[in-house]
């Protein structure tokens, strides 16, 4: 069901420019739904970190894969486990540029002496990390459109990136990597019954649209050539408000430009948004220091407090005998 639907509103979504182009809609396609599309993906993105931001945590809940920093002869992880601030950041650097939880993705499995296993998975983190990155890559090598002088950094990623190159004819290698990874992302909801079970339109749409709009411009690179200086002087214009369509640029172009508004549109109420969420979330931004220190809800009702220096004080004797270790002797 979500997958037909999906596969559904992506060709009304291919024919609404195809449509709108023969009807003489280049300005609207061109212009106007860009700027609606980029303003609603701003104001949706602020929205949606406002009300993270303003949601209460009352408790320190984060997720922990090593040992606490405990007593002084038993080291700790202070990546997995982290107590200070650098620690949290190195975790989050982690999360973010190499996927450090989707990498220890595992699944179980049932062997034929009915005994449940668990085995790695990171064919998921693969496929994960080429696209994330993948992307990045062509959203970077795109910033040659609406700059003037091409930034060095662009430049860079472009040379390494169209490292395999016939004459003048250069073929990027993150347009193969791409289309690969988002296809196995498709795949793999399609194939295993589990995760199929569990995915809606929601999980569908994004991978289409974002497919949609990977083929579309290979297509317009390498098939249907489009006129690279008509886009540059139309991206240029929108970033410098003064919009104009120049001569023709191709019904691809227009189609690719359309699909990307929509996922620029789309991105703030949908599960894209896990990206800027990942910086918000609790269990990750959080130092595990509540051993270290003492964490009050501003809204809790005054009430006295029994601490663990009070605790150790009325329980001294029983806890001597009993052999436990105490924070001071007396």
């Amino acid at each position: 069901m979500g997958v037909g639907f999906s596969l559904m509103a992506m060709i009304i979504l291919i024919l609404i420019p195809v449509l709108g182009v023969y009807a003489g809609g280049e300005y609207m396609l061109g212009v106007v739904l860009p700027y609606g599309a980029f303003a609603l993906f701003v104001l949706g993105v602020i929205y949606r970190i406002g009300v993270w931001a303003r949601s209460p945590v009352p408790f320190r809940i984060p997720t922990t894969c090593g040992q606490q920093k405990t007593l002084s002869w038993i080291r700790p992880n202070g990546i997995e486990n982290p107590t200070s601030a650098l620690g949290v950041w190195l975790r989050m650097a982690g999360e973010i540029f190499l996927f450090r939880s989707l990498f220890r993705n595992t699944k179980l499995k049932l062997t034929e002496k009915r005994a449940m296993v668990t085995i790695w998975e990171k064919w998921l983190w693969l496929a994960a990390i080429i696209f994330h990155w993948s992307f990045l890559i062509i959203i970077l090598r795109h910033l040659r459109f609406v700059t003037g002088e091409v930034p060095v950094l662009v430049r860079l990623l472009d040379g390494l990136d169209g490292f395999f190159s016939f004459g003048m004819f250069s073929f990027y290698l993150t347009d193969l990597l791409i289309v690969g990874a988002l296809g196995f992302l498709l795949i793999r909801r399609l194939v295993i019954p589990m995760v199929r079970y569990v995915s809606f339109a929601a999980d569908y749409f994004p991978l289409f649209l974002i497919l949609g709009i990977g083929l579309s411009g290979i297509l317009m690179k390498y098939f249907l050539r489009a006129d690279v200086t008509a886009v540059k002087e139309l991206a240029l214009g929108l970033v410098t408000f003064h919009p104009a369509i120049p001569g023709e640029v191709g019904l691809i172009f227009y189609v690719h430009l359309f699909l990307v508004c929509v996922l620029l549109a789309y991105f703030p109420f949908s599960k894209l948004m896990h990206g800027p969420g990942l910086l918000l979330t609790p269990t990750r931004n959080m130092a595990n220091n509540n051993r270290m220190a003492r964490h009050v809800n501003p809204w809790n009702y005054p009430v006295h407090v029994h601490t663990y220096e009070e605790y150790e004080d009325e329980f001294r004797k029983i806890m001597q005998g009993a052999g436990l270790p105490l924070e001071k002797e007396g």
